[in-house]
């Protein structure tokens, strides 16, 4: 019978339903200065059509895992032969390592105390994001840099640590020898999981 009726998938409100939108429209933090910032940023992403600030203001929304810190070894190495301002939603950290820190322009959300003294030191300068936009309201002349997302420790357990191929971290009290080491470790207990 041609007047079968149409089945329309329905959305499982016990479940919580379709979420449409689920990024972030403002930060979860309190923090005025942020707040501040969030502001300014709304406005130039407005009034205009840069993409730079756009993604300003969507990165300053984020969450602290989501704004990994970044180190000055690695921003040096990003803006090797480049001239501008490194632009960082994040922190900016030391890196001992790195024994002569070049003469860099980068703005971030926060330094720690050695990365600041070491950038100045160097000639360099350390901006806020309110001092950028004064300088470069449409992002013109900087080079927008994101931290490692999953350098975290957590990310090395994620998984299933006895699979087959698996590279995933236990958690397991100590490194020993009675930790962890017999079935599906070695062939004479059993059997051995292929790496």
């Amino acid at each position: 019978d041609g007047h079968a009726e149409k089945l329309v998938m329905g959305i499982d409100l016990k479940a919580g339903g379709r979420k449409k939108n689920t990024q972030r429209t403002a930060p979860k933090s309190e923090n005025v200065y942020l707040l501040l910032l969030v502001k300014l940023y709304r406005f130039l992403a407005r009034r205009t059509d840069s993409q730079f600030n756009k993604i300003v203001l969507k990165r300053l929304f984020m969450s602290r895992i989501n704004r990994p810190p970044m180190s000055l070894s690695r921003i040096s190495k990003f803006m090797k032969g480049k001239d501008g301002i490194a632009v960082l939603v994040g922190t900016v950290t030391d890196d001992i390592r790195l024994l002569d820190v070049p003469k860099l322009r980068i703005c971030a959300l926060r330094f720690t105390d050695s990365a600041r003294a070491r950038i100045l030191r160097a000639g360099g300068e350390c901006l806020t994001f309110d001092q950028l936009a004064l300088q470069c309201p449409a992002g013109e002349g900087t080079v927008l840099l994101r931290g490692p997302k999953n350098a975290r420790e957590s990310v090395k357990h994620f998984g299933s640590p006895g699979a087959s191929g698996a590279h995933v971290k236990p958690y397991v009290r100590s490194k020993g020898r009675k930790f962890e080491k017999a079935r599906g470790r070695r062939r004479s207990k059993g059997f051995k999981v292929k790496a």
